[in-house]
């Protein structure tokens, strides 16, 4: 469990990060969660998670330094999905579907493509991302089947051959006739007893 950055990355982030509203420990705090968020899609090569981590920081900060009321740990999550929607809309070309179908489809993508195996730098980048990743993304997305069409149907009697029929008719004669029907029943349970009578023995 993440509860800190590794002290080499505390000391680089304290060295280049210094953000002018909030105390460290919300926005280690706020580290911790985009690191969370980053593992959640595989992301585990540590040197492209610290650049990831210090770009989403420093856009967080900026927005904290205007507002210093909000968490910096929910506006580094905010930048964060952000810039994962952003990412996922470039990668997909699909900058007019709905965001959550598009984030949707493009985790779905990035792990059948293998992308943070194969192509450890290029999750969340938008220069030099080799052509293939990129088809390997597009290739990987659910496709919607077509469209519904609307058609007529019949009812139909629902035919269930000549046994269900005579056990219906039976049945009907021997509610007309109750004296009937008692014996029925007490011949049945006479022979369900005289049955289990015999397996007993």
């Amino acid at each position: 469990m993440n509860a800190v950055p590794a002290p080499a990355d505390r000391v680089e982030l304290a060295m280049v990060f210094r953000p002018a509203t909030g105390s460290m420990a919300d926005w280690n705090e706020a580290y911790v969660r985009v690191e969370d968020y980053l593992r959640a899609h595989r992301i585990h090569n540590r040197l492209h998670q610290s650049r990831l981590i210090l770009r989403i920081l420093q856009r967080a900060a900026v927005r904290h330094a205007a507002d210093p009321a909000l968490s910096p740990t929910r506006l580094a999550a905010e930048e964060t999905e952000r810039q994962i929607d952003e990412w996922f809309a470039a990668m997909l070309d699909e900058r007019g579907a709905p965001g959550d179908r598009r984030t949707i489809e493009g985790r779905v993508a990035l792990l059948l493509a293998d992308g943070p195996g194969r192509w450890p730098y290029a999750f969340l980048e938008s220069a030099q991302i080799p052509d293939e990743f990129r088809a390997a993304m597009r290739a990987g997305v659910l496709r919607a089947g077509p469209d519904l069409k609307i058609s007529s149907m019949v009812p139909r009697p629902i035919d269930l051959g000549p046994i269900p029929e005579a056990a219906g008719d039976t049945i009907e004669r021997i509610g007309k006739w109750p004296v009937f029907r008692l014996l029925f029943l007490w011949a049945l349970l006479a022979g369900v007893l005289g049955a289990l009578f015999r397996l007993t023995r």
